[in-house]
C-alpha cells in the first residue's frame, strides 16, 4: 500500500494497525516474554458483553503495535501514555479534548474499503470476524496447539476453536511425511 498517496494517512494506518493485529493475535510493552496488548473492548459472547482479556504479542504483532504507537499514534493529537488512552483513537475528540476510541463500524468500513482496493480478486467478504479465523489457521499453521489458539481467542470450549482453524488441503499428508521422518531417525538409533 501506497501511504503517501492516502488522503487521511492516520486513519488508514489505524484501520491498518488494527486489521493487521486481528490477523496476527485475533486482537503492554513489557508484560510476558512477547508483551501482551490489553483488550477492554473484546467481543462478547452470546451476549453478554466485552470480554476484557490480555492477548500475547506474538506473531510479529509487538512489531506492528510498536510501529503504530511510535509512527502514527501521535497524528491523532493525544498522549498515547494518558491512562485509558485507546489504542485506537478516532479523529473525534472527548469533551476534555482527549481522543474517543474508534468505533467499529470506522474499522468494518476501512477494511472493506481496503479489501476493495488491494484485494480485487477477493470474492467474498472480509471482515474482522474472517480475520480471526485467519489468524487461528495462521497459528496452529505455525505450530501453536488448539489450547493455546483458544487462550488467545478467549474461546469458552475447544470446539469452537477447531471451527475457526481452516487447514491446508495438503496438512494431512505433510503430518504423515512428518510421522515417517521421525519414525525412520528413530530406527537409524545413535549416531
Amino acid at each position: 500500500m501506497s501511504w503517501a498517496i492516502c488522503r487521511k494517512f492516520a486513519p488508514t494506518a489505524r484501520n491498518y494497525t488494527a486489521s493487521k493485529l486481528l490477523s496476527q493475535v485475533g486482537l503492554k510493552w513489557d508484560l510476558g516474554r512477547f508483551g501482551k496488548l490489553h483488550v477492554r473492548h473484546g467481543k462478547g459472547a452470546r451476549g453478554l458483553g466485552p470480554r476484557e482479556r490480555m492477548v500475547p504479542l506474538i506473531n510479529g504483532a509487538d512489531r506492528t503495535r510498536r510501529w503504530f504507537i511510535e509512527d502514527v499514534w501521535g497524528q491523532f493529537d493525544d498522549d498515547h501514555t494518558r491512562p485509558g488512552a485507546p489504542l485506537f483513537p478516532s479523529e473525534r475528540k472527548n469533551a476534555d479534548g482527549s481522543t474517543r476510541r474508534v468505533g467499529d463500524d470506522a474499522l468494518r468500513n476501512g477494511l472493506k474499503d481496503a479489501a476493495k482496493a488491494h484485494l480485487p480478486g477477493w470474492g467474498k467478504k472480509l471482515t474482522p470476524h474472517v480475520l480471526r479465523h485467519f489468524c487461528a489457521s495462521q497459528l496452529y499453521g505455525n505450530g501453536l496447539d488448539l489450547l493455546a489458539i483458544q487462550e488467545v481467542l478467549r474461546h469458552s470450549w475447544i470446539a469452537t476453536t477447531m471451527r475457526y482453524i481452516h487447514v491446508q488441503q495438503t496438512r494431512v499428508e505433510d503430518a504423515w511425511v512428518a510421522g515417517m521422518e521421525r519414525a525412520a531417525k528413530r530406527l537409524e538409533g545413535p549416531v
